[in-house]
């Protein structure tokens, strides 16, 4: 413990990646500063759907990292089942009608790499999750008994107990920050205002934003994420438990009787304005309800009490980005488009990456010099 009594870490970003890094690292007797550009968990964090899983066909490291990302969810959910914020009720995900063979494939396929699937006929949905219109689904689905869902947002407040408790430094509103070198090693981080922050190692976790940060030190990383929007609805009395994947509509309950809900077929109705910010016509997001609500038995009317807009990180190539910058030494990234899921074993294994300098093997294959 000594050797890492005194190292001194700087993160860039509050979202689940940095915050879980920087709780494992203070767990491990490090210091840590953790700076936001605006508020904790204002970017794709707070617009997460955040349904843990591993379905469908991945890499197979890619894989055996988010089995390992929903174990550690579990062990979390374990501790305390009555979390509103963290339950694990299944997935259920349907196709389009004339896809039967397409949803047969992926069955087949999960059950032989080891993941709980069943394929189900409409009519036995019922028997296996509560509070669903099976007339919504047109030929046959997938129950996922073992898959679950997070608020991140939730998760992150959790979190930043424990961190302020270990004695972490939260920075708020910095503005867009940047690596300070010395010698080609990262040691510190500057804000926008020109504070300056001495490291020893510094995290980048900024999300969509993260190759934007680690530009300027001579670092691509291909940036593929699209602009996405994620919808919270007023409260409604339901009995859904698992997260539903379908042609119009992606589904998940969500803390105070509300739903998440989110979706891709309306992307190019988002307008992207000069000073950052996005819209969308208020029908569209009417819309998206209106699908979602046909899902769920009773077909109750959801209305939107709120919606956000922003990127969704994923990297070019659509694999994690995680550890140590090969042309900066003391910079590591993390940049993934399944944050929540790996939310908590990537918080620990670049955590000890970090501390120890020893390379965790199933991060062999995520490696920013991949691309270089």
């Amino acid at each position: 413990m000594s050797s890492t009594a005194t190292k001194h870490v700087a993160i860039i970003g509050g979202g689940i990646l940095g915050v879980s890094t920087a709780v494992h690292l203070l767990r491990e007797g490090a210091s840590v500063t953790l700076l936001t550009e605006r508020s904790l968990a204002s970017e794709a964090t707070g617009r997460s759907l955040s349904w843990l899983n591993s379905a469908g066909e991945r890499s197979t490291p890619y894989h055996q990292l988010r089995l390992a990302g929903v174990d550690r969810y579990r062990t979390l959910f374990a501790a305390d089942p009555s979390r509103e914020w963290l339950q694990f009720g299944g997935g259920l995900m349907w196709n389009a009608a004339g896809q039967r063979e397409v949803t047969e494939a992926r069955h087949a396929y999960e059950t032989s790499v080891g993941y709980d699937s069943k394929l189900v006929a409409p009519d036995g949905i019922a028997a296996l999750t509560p509070g669903i219109d099976a007339g919504a689904v047109p030929e046959n689905a997938i129950f996922n008994p073992g898959e679950g869902w997070v608020s991140l947002p939730d998760l992150v407040e959790f979190l930043m107990e424990e961190f302020h408790s270990r004695g972490g430094r939260l920075v708020l509103n910095t503005g867009k920050s940047s690596v300070v070198l010395d010698g080609g090693r990262a040691v510190g981080v500057e804000t926008e205002a020109g504070e300056t922050y001495d490291a020893d190692s510094v995290l980048v976790a900024c999300g969509a934003a993260t190759p934007a940060v680690v530009a300027p030190l001579g670092v691509e990383i291909p940036n593929g994420s699209p602009v996405s929007m994620l919808v919270v609805t007023k409260p409604v009395a339901h009995d859904v438990r698992a997260v539903m994947n379908t042609p119009r509509a992606a589904v998940r309950p969500n803390p105070g009787s509300t739903f998440a809900l989110d979706h891709d077929w309306y992307e190019g109705r988002i307008t992207e304005h000069a000073d950052g910010t996005f819209s969308i016509p208020d029908d569209v997001v009417q819309e998206l309800a209106d699908e979602a609500s046909k899902l769920i038995a009773g077909n109750p009317e959801l209305k939107p009490a709120s919606w956000k807009i922003g990127y969704k990180p994923i990297p070019g190539d659509g694999e994690p980005v995680f550890g140590e910058l090969g042309q900066v030494p003391g910079c590591f990234v993390a940049f993934t488009h399944s944050g929540a899921t790996l939310g908590l074993i990537a918080g620990e294994l670049l955590a000890g990456e970090i501390l120890t300098g020893n390379r965790h093997p199933m991060l062999a294959t995520f490696r920013p010099g991949r691309f270089s």
